[in-house]
């Protein structure tokens, strides 16, 4: 078994219709898959020339991780994402199908650490970042590489978690993005909140929901241990009194 200790200083959450905390609040009591109108998350705070290159996912990723970041120099960032960019990836793919020409901006934005490389020009920031393209337990391997950087002397460090709706051609494979989401957390050094990981002695149900959607609910809500299981492990996550 390995453990590791962290506090989670601040979150930041965003899907379609739910940006605000009262709407996590009521999301978390009961939540249902909102109605996706397609619509973008406010990233007012960039410049419209920057804005115009950010995809929904990139938008969904700046929005939760640029207020977290506000007036805090050399942030590392951990982003994570299973999927990344899969609309961009169609695009291409049904260009080349068609014996189109490519975007070389297309493809340089597809890639799974554009978003990292953009939020490094757009901040001006140079510490460390790292792009994980995650399994099932994404949001747990982010956690492990936070709690290396802080182990490192980083006084906190950014982890976001976003996936975008994968494009219909896409449904038979992608089964775990209910809905398009970004969940920031700064996590911070401390004994707030546990991590261990375990081997499974039963089989635990399958959740509906994304486990950094159910770790959410855990925030706001009295809970103080939730389980992920992923395979040959099971993740349990403690908040300590």
């Amino acid at each position: 078994m390995s453990v590791i200790n962290f506090n989670i200083a601040q979150w930041r959450a965003w899907a379609p219709g739910l940006d605000s905390v009262n709407d996590w609040q009521a999301w978390s009591r009961q939540p249902v898959v909102p109605p996706d109108s397609g619509a973008a998350p406010d990233v007012s705070f960039l410049p419209a020339m920057q804005r115009r290159r950010l995809s929904r996912l990139a938008r969904m990723a700046f929005s939760v991780g640029w207020p977290l970041a506000e007036g805090r120099q050399d942030l590392p960032l951990v982003f994570v994402s299973r999927h990344g960019e899969t609309p961009r990836t169609v695009d291409i793919l049904s260009d080349l199908a068609t014996d189109q020409p490519l975007s070389p901006t297309q493809f340089s934005l597809s890639v799974h650490n554009a978003i990292i490389g953009l939020w490094s020009i757009m901040r001006g920031e140079t510490s460390e970042m790292t792009a994980l393209a995650a399994a099932g337990d994404g949001l747990e391997h982010g956690m492990l590489e936070a709690a290396a950087l802080l182990a490192e002397g980083a006084p906190a460090v950014l982890l976001v978690i976003t996936e975008e709706q994968p494009p219909e051609a896409y449904s038979t494979w992608i089964d775990d993005v209910p809905f398009p989401y970004a969940v920031g957390l700064l996590i911070t050094p401390g004994t707030d909140w546990q991590l261990s990981l375990n081997s499974p002695s039963d089989a635990l149900s399958k959740s509906r929901w994304p486990h950094a959607l159910n770790l959410l609910r855990m925030l706001l809500g009295q809970q103080t241990t939730c389980q992920h299981a992923w395979k040959n492990r099971v993740w349990t996550w403690q908040r300590n009194p």
